[in-house]
């Protein structure tokens, strides 16, 4: 399965509520690895997912240095705009020379 598709398989609120375990019980655990691990079976995913969820879930909180949700999409959006204006610039750009060669093949009016 891909990256995208493992993302849509869980809920948001199951994402959320795992999270929010790992978050409430790590304190019962020596480390956060050793909470995400007994949570993760609990969750029905394997640890690394569960890990990833509660890193970006530190980055969102700023606890964890690096691009939260928000900007992430942000960027995601920024990025397929600019993808489509350089498309319809290609496309101009085409235009603009077809034209200006079909003005210089016709024949002069005299």
């Amino acid at each position: 399965m891909t990256k995208s598709k493992m993302a849509n398989r869980y809920s948001p609120e199951v994402r959320a509520r795992a999270v929010r375990m790992v978050f409430e019980h790590q304190g019962s655990y020596e480390t956060q690895a050793g909470a995400i691990a007994a949570i993760a079976p609990k969750i029905g995913c394997i640890p690394q997912t569960l890990r990833e969820w509660v890193k970006q879930a530190e980055k969102d909180s700023g606890i964890r240095d690096g691009v939260t949700t928000e900007e992430r999409d942000r960027i995601k959006t920024l990025e397929r705009e600019n993808r489509e204006l350089r498309q319809a610039n290609e496309i101009l750009r085409k235009a603009s020379a077809y034209f200006a060669q079909a003005e210089l093949d016709r024949p002069l009016k005299r």
